[in-house]
């Protein structure tokens, strides 16, 4: 097998903002595995509050060396020689994992959903994200997007007043359900349990991280005081966070970019399952590729933002798509891809 990849730059259609920072771009590295003459495509996502960069990536992906693997469907093994080249670097192994997952698939000839067992038409609706802006833009973002979507995610997390400006100003245009993620701005139990008390009437169906990711006793709190259902992001990363989390929040929050690709964000979810908690598939700003690699999971999953390649202007595959709101898996092999 052999490795390369490229860096590459997504260009955001809007300005994204969430409570503590914005932007207008996302880099990403983008990987490709050839195997007697099929390819397997890969991603790294790194926006600016994850550790890991363009340079970052490359230099683990040097110290990648699979041609000493003659078999491309010994997942297992393969995994645990990519993990073991060097801690961390979460994104990097998921843009190998990702590419592994592809070409394996290819190989064999099925979608990865089907490898699963897994029903396409369980696939849920995708949240589609308004980020953090004035009254006037959040109208004008969602006026543009609610009769497409069946349920609308909105970034919170700033100052009260803003946070409820926000969710008048969606609510003045369109009564569609609305998923919040406050993304650790909230810090007390009670201003978290005031506000979600108050997104509830306002039609929430869900909370994600609403307070610091290491404020787990508090969490617990809140999660057994809420109406809503809250769901862990910053707070799990891997799998080895799952457990610990049962009781504390309602769900976990699965990305590929923070627990190193589909092999662990499979044993996430079934981890989940098993604990009684809901699951979430989400994503960062991604091409199609990504998306596509994590929509394979989106059967198993409560609630799922995958919307990332509808935030860009410049994806450069074409895969998952979003009809009418739902998530509509492709029968291509591997995870449904086309260049």
């Amino acid at each position: 097998m052999k490795l390369s990849w490229k860096p590459y730059t997504l260009q955001l259609r809007h300005v994204f903002a969430i409570a503590n920072s914005s932007r207008t771009e996302t880099p990403v590295v983008l990987t490709q595995i050839e195997h007697e003459g099929v390819v397997g495509y890969g991603e790294a996502s790194l926006p600016p509050y994850l550790p890991e960069t363009q340079e970052s990536v490359s230099r683990f992906l040097e110290k990648v060396h699979l041609e000493a693997f003659g078999d491309p469907l010994q997942l297992e093994e393969l995994w645990e020689y990519l993990d073991g080249v060097e801690d961390g670097n979460m994104a990097a192994k998921a843009a190998v994992d990702i590419a592994l997952h592809d070409l394996a698939g290819k190989l064999i000839g099925q979608p990865w959903h089907r490898l699963w067992g897994l029903n396409p038409e369980k696939a849920p609706a995708t949240t589609y994200t308004i980020g953090i802006d004035t009254p006037n833009v959040v109208r004008e973002k969602t006026e543009e997007v609610a009769a497409d979507f069946h349920i609308l995610k909105v970034k919170l997390g700033r100052s009260e007043s803003e946070d409820k400006a926000m969710v008048e100003a969606i609510r003045s245009v369109s009564d569609l359900p609305i998923s919040v993620d406050a993304n650790q701005g909230w810090k007390t139990a009670r201003q978290a349990l005031d506000m979600i008390g108050w997104l509830h009437e306002k039609g929430a169906v869900m909370i994600e991280q609403p307070m610091p990711k290491h404020d787990l006793e508090n969490m617990a709190l809140v999660t057994a005081e809420s109406p809503l259902p809250i769901f862990a992001d910053e707070s799990v990363q891997g799998l080895q966070d799952v457990a610990k989390l049962a009781g504390v929040f309602s769900g976990i929050n699965i990305k590929l970019m923070k627990c190193g690709g589909l092999r662990e964000a499979w044993k996430m979810a079934n981890l989940a399952k098993c604990l009684g908690m809901k699951v979430m598939i989400g994503c960062m700003t991604e091409t199609s590729c990504a998306i596509s690699a994590a929509s394979q999971l989106s059967p198993l999953a409560d609630f799922a933002d995958l919307d990332g390649a509808l935030l860009i202007s410049n994806d450069c595959f074409s895969g998952t798509k979003i009809m009418n709101g739902k998530i509509c898996l492709s029968h291509r092999p591997g995870i449904g891809l086309d260049v």
